[in-house]
């Protein structure tokens, strides 16, 4: 589970959370959906403890992400929106690198990988180097890696940007194995379509606050929009917030 509770972020002079609380229950997809600049990114960065509060408190299955950034770590696996790939590491390696990272043996990431590989399609480019890889392949070795460890809480930052079709079934059909798994999925995406299909409740980020959070009926319910994409415009417009 992962909870944030009145986090606020200054950098600089830019307020960029002004108070930010929502919660991601485990065996649930949760979206974090929101206009560029209102908050989503960096309120993703808050939750896998990449950035530390200024005031509030971000924590991860009841682990306060400043008491104990490590202890956290463990337990998430980030997806961010780039995925900073090694170009003259192949998939392979990408994969063994971070396992060992994460204090696995090479026996143990041998098993995890071969699992990845089959579930992912990876066996064609697994060892390559990533140069010169297409935006899906660099993205299935991204997924790879932040899977390696079977972190219980899974924050994807975008996962189908640039994906062809069948990549993007593929991820969602992956984003639906980590629920079924009991894993606590945090999903951010521009794609109204995908986050109906997915999504089991939505956060709602405008101007750094957090304008809308439930489930996407009741969303609609509270905006009295019928379309998902007409919802979310009135969860982002409004002002005095939706929660």
């Amino acid at each position: 589970m992962i909870e944030l509770v009145e986090v606020h972020k200054h950098f600089g002079a830019v307020h960029a959370l002004r108070g930010v609380s929502f919660s991601a229950r485990d065996g649930a997809i949760t979206g974090v959906l929101g206009p560029n600049g209102a908050g989503k990114t960096t309120s993703l960065r808050m939750a896998a403890g990449l950035l530390l509060p200024d005031q509030g408190s971000a924590t991860v299955d009841g682990t306060d992400t400043r008491a104990a950034p490590l202890a956290v770590r463990r337990a998430i696996g980030a997806l961010p929106h780039s995925h900073g790939l090694y170009a003259r590491l192949s998939a392979r390696e990408h994969v063994y690198y971070f396992g060992r990272l994460h204090g696995l043996t090479d026996d143990v990431i041998a098993a995890r990988l071969d699992h990845l590989t089959a579930v992912l399609d990876m066996g064609d480019f697994l060892d390559r180097r990533t140069e010169g890889f297409s935006q899906g392949q660099k993205l299935k070795v991204a997924i790879a890696r932040v899977l390696v460890h079977e972190p219980q809480n899974v924050i994807l930052d975008e996962p189908t940007a640039g994906l062809d079709v069948k990549g993007t079934r593929a991820m969602r059909e992956l984003v639906r194995r980590l629920k079924a798994d009991g894993r606590c999925v945090v999903f951010s995406s521009h794609v109204m379509q995908e986050v109906a299909a997915l999504c089991d409740e939505v956060v709602v980020i405008a101007a750094g606050r957090v304008t809308a959070h439930g489930t996407l009926e009741a969303l609609k319910e509270k905006t009295g929009k019928q379309q998902l994409e007409d919802a979310f415009v009135a969860a982002v417009g409004t002002e005095e917030g939706l929660a």
